[in-house]
């Protein structure tokens, strides 16, 4: 428990990001953290340009999930910050018997979930996570908390720690030095709270989080 390790090394690596979406502005930023059509399903300029269920993503990730903390087939699992729930889905398949919930600020998301969750899915915020305290075995949280302010990201790593009660994973937008800092800040659309690796793991102390952890850098 609480180790840095790449848990998302099986999940495909896209090209460098760098230069790939034009240069971005507060406005566009805006129109992002509305998580709305256009971050999802718009322009790429806002977001996915188009956010789509597709295996080869979470397919192999989730079996790493699974084995890493040697999940019982009806193991709870939580996904905070879960979009459309393509990964619950990939869990569903992998795993039948799960109890499987995800939470998402998305309305848009949650109304067109993939089908095979949408029963499993509801809106909440991540700083406000609708469960009683230990009600998961494992709770995963991918590019998320970052979304938040300061305040609200200590939260949700609170929040995260409080509903599991054995294994936690986050992964959030950090940084090892001004070259990836400035990629960062030029690339992410939505991330109201990002900082050097090293001061994560602070704030991780400082929220009381237990659980493991790795970090989401701009190449």
């Amino acid at each position: 428990m609480n180790q840095e390790i790449d848990l998302m090394r099986l999940y495909p690596k896209g090209k460098s990001r760098h230069g790939l979406r034009p240069s971005i502005t507060e406005e566009d930023r805006g129109i992002s953290r509305r998580f709305d059509f256009d971050y999802f399903d718009g322009d790429r300029r806002h977001g996915y340009g188009g956010f789509r269920y597709n295996p080869i993503f979470w397919t192999e990730t989730v079996k790493l999930f699974r084995d890493h903390y040697g999940l019982a087939e009806d193991a709870r699992i939580l996904d905070v910050g879960c979009a459309k729930g393509f990964m619950l889905a990939d869990f569903r398949k992998l795993m039948p018997r799960a109890f499987l919930r995800g939470i998402d600020i998305s309305a848009y998301a949650i109304e067109n979930a993939e089908p095979s969750v949408r029963d499993c899915v509801l809106q909440a915020s991540a700083d406000a996570i609708p469960f009683p305290d230990q009600s998961f075995d494992l709770v995963i949280s991918i590019n998320t908390i970052h979304n938040l302010e300061y305040p609200r990201a200590v939260q949700a790593l609170r929040e995260v720690q409080r509903v599991s009660r054995k294994d936690a994973f986050v992964m959030v937008d950090g940084w090892h030095d001004d070259e990836e800092k400035r990629l960062m800040h030029e690339w992410v659309l939505t991330a109201k709270t990002m900082m050097h690796v090293d001061e994560w793991k602070q704030v991780f102390c400082e929220a009381g989080y237990l659980g493991d952890y790795w970090f989401w850098v701009v190449t």
